[in-house]
């Protein structure tokens, strides 16, 4: 996510030893790592209540599903897979074969 290297890791240590100090930095840990666990468990309730509300139909249902460019991917990719070549009718109908005609209704013209 964040892409972060073992050097990038060092040098983040390093400066917080200077700036924090040794006996202090325990307990910036301890505060960081608080909020951490304080964090997931306030997005899995959110993501849970979301579920909830939605209803059955959307049990898979992911926070980063409400993103919009992932959103639109999902929906550009969709069309982009349909085969251009395939008539798109609406339910029930079919298309004519050769020498078939049309159904015409007089009432309706």
């Amino acid at each position: 996510m964040f892409d972060v290297g073992i050097p990038e890791i060092m040098v983040i240590i390093v400066v917080a030893v200077v700036v924090f100090g040794p006996d202090r930095l325990p307990e910036f840990a301890r505060q960081a790592g608080r909020f951490l666990r304080q964090l997931r468990a306030f997005t899995q309730s959110a993501r849970d209540d979301i579920r909830a509300e939605l209803g059955p139909e959307f049990a898979d249902f992911e926070l980063s599903d409400l993103d919009p460019r992932r959103a639109v991917r999902k929906y550009v990719q969709d069309v982009w897979d349909e085969d251009p070549d395939e008539p798109v009718l609406p339910t029930g109908q079919r298309p004519l074969r050769d020498g078939e005609l049309p159904p015409y209704d007089s009432d309706a013209t």
